[in-house]
């Protein structure tokens, strides 16, 4: 998760120091408030636009990274209006959400020839996807796997007003499903019976609301140290995660005050729905989604007899990004994502 309090203590300092000069009479304590506040938003405001430079400049990173092996483009698609307009009745309120989707296609690629496609979304409940995936898309390249990487709602990178359409859990979800639908009609040569879906983290968990959501329109799973429970992971997280969950613009409400809506919002409670070929990684020493969390799935997924493949890494080095790094063992976990990912979308080619 990105810090959104740089210049926190700043911020406080100065408003201090605004009325501390000698002479200056002393302000209402609302004026100090109204002060403190209006330097807050101008530090959030700050925040949000070096996020959008740095989101310019990861983008031209990109092809120097990965543009020998891919096609690389970022398009901007849509998705379902906001979950909760300010006011409904305003002109636009219902318009659909305009996001930015990456995608990357093997340069190999053979005229006329049907590509297995992997719908990749990024993790962080505020991220966006940049590269630090870019030796994962050049070993998805090396397979022959066309990617799209979406940067849904809530995504960093394209100011506040954007950041503030989060809807987690819930139509951020919707516009994964808006991705893949869009590069299906926009690729001739992605065959739609070979559409996967991974995603580590957070985006764990959203790969795996939308293959329970739409189970016949994937033929397979990955959820890497997925966020599978929301309600204990507010628990563990502290008062500051719970903050962050019930702001206004987010789900707006405390676990306290609606344990349905966080229910509704974790795969843990849907396992039901389960349909699709599915996979899970998960670590004992994840400092980040505690392998608890992982551990709750599995036990769920058990207990609604569901067919599934799983493992717990026992303290890998690493922690929560055990497997996204540049290690032996990190590459022989991604190995193993691979090999599963084949069996359902026949790659045209195999890692060594």
């Amino acid at each position: 998760m990105r810090a959104r309090s740089l210049f926190t203590a700043t911020a406080a300092v100065t408003a201090a120091v605004a009325f501390s000069a000698v002479g200056m009479a002393q302000p209402a304590p609302d004026q100090v408030a109204a002060q403190l506040k209006q330097l807050q938003q101008g530090q959030e405001n700050l925040n949000h636009r070096l996020d959008e430079l740095a989101k310019a400049i990861d983008d031209v990173a990109w092809f120097q990274r990965v543009g020998d092996v891919a096609v690389v483009d970022k398009w901007r698609i849509a998705g379902p209006p906001e979950a909760n307009p300010a006011n409904p009745a305003a002109p636009g309120a219902v318009n659909p959400v305009r996001f930015y989707v990456y995608t990357f296609v093997p340069r190999d690629r053979k005229p006329g020839e049907k590509l297995p496609m992997l719908i990749l979304p990024h993790g962080g409940v505020h991220a966006d996807f940049t590269t630090y995936h870019a030796h994962i898309i050049r070993e998805l390249m090396a397979q022959g796997y066309v990617v799209v990487a979406p940067d849904y709602r809530g995504s960093t990178g394209y100011g506040r007003d954007f950041y503030e359409l989060i809807d987690y859990g819930g139509r951020e979800v919707d516009d994964i499903h808006a991705s893949a639908e869009w590069a299906l009609q926009n690729f001739d040569f992605v065959d739609r019976s070979r559409v996967g879906l991974v995603g580590w983290s957070h985006g764990g968990l959203i790969v795996l609301m939308e293959a329970f959501a739409h189970p016949k329109d994937y033929a397979c799973v990955f959820a890497g140290v997925p966020v599978s429970d929301l309600i204990q992971r507010m628990g563990y997280e502290g008062k500051s995660y719970e903050d962050e969950f019930s702001a206004k613009y987010h789900i707006g409400k405390t676990v306290r005050e609606d344990i349905g809506e966080y229910k509704r919002r974790s795969p843990v409670w849907n396992v039901d729905k389960l349909a699709v070929p599915l996979l899970i990684h998960t670590n004992t020493s994840d400092e980040d989604v505690n392998v608890i969390e992982v551990e709750h799935l599995i036990q769920a997924l058990k207990a609604a007899g569901k067919k599934f493949e799983y493992k717990v890494y026992q303290n890998a080095p690493g922690g929560h990004s055990f497997d996204r790094m540049d290690t032996p063992l990190a590459r022989q976990a991604r190995g193993e994502v691979y090999e599963f990912l084949a069996r359902y979308l026949t790659p045209p080619r195999r890692l060594p």
